[in-house]
């Protein structure tokens, strides 16, 4: 599995099967990722995920991409650093959902933010250190990703996530 982290817009990844959303527990329309995600989509995304809310801590479902170039979009759930009693585990959880609903789904490749580091607080070099040793897992195993592609909202961003991936290159085969 290759792993790339790129300084860019995450519903500008056409090439991508799957986007990941760093989802609300209502899977609605609400800030950053999530708000990107869901206006690219159009309305339709929100009315689909209705019935699914609210997701659970550490869990993932697969929507479909609506307005989106790409045909799914995957919808996971961290949780709050500062309010909840175990957010490392969660994170780790949420992730382990994310290549469980890949797998079941034959996702390919999927680009996905920096989960957590936005409204739910999370220290981004704590969470490019969990989110690192997760795909650095599922690489060694054998995963049905071929490649997974981390966007990020700036440099410095960047910067952590492909230290915490051991390299300071763009692109990153682990």
């Amino acid at each position: 599995m290759n792993i790339e982290v790129v300084y860019g817009n995450i519903v500008k990844q056409p090439d991508a099967d799957a986007l990941v959303n760093s989802a609300n527990a209502n899977l609605r329309l609400g800030s950053g990722i999530a708000g990107a995600i869901h206006t690219a989509a159009g309305p339709e995304l929100e009315e689909f995920c209705k019935p699914f809310a609210p997701l659970a801590f550490g869990k993932a479902i697969i929507t479909p991409g609506f307005k989106l170039p790409n045909p799914w979009v995957i919808h996971v759930r961290a949780a709050s650093y500062i309010n909840h009693d175990e957010p490392e585990q969660v994170l780790k959880d949420a992730l382990e959902s994310m290549f469980l609903v890949a797998k079941a789904n034959g996702i390919r490749s999927l680009a996905m933010p920096a989960i957590g580091t936005g409204v739910f607080k999370f220290p981004p070099t704590l969470a490019a250190a969990i989110t690192a040793e997760v795909l650095r897992r599922h690489s060694e195993q054998g995963s049905t990703l071929q490649w997974v592609r981390i966007c990020v909202a700036n440099p410095e961003m960047k910067s952590v996530y492909a230290n915490a991936l051991g390299t300071s290159a763009e692109t990153h085969g682990i």
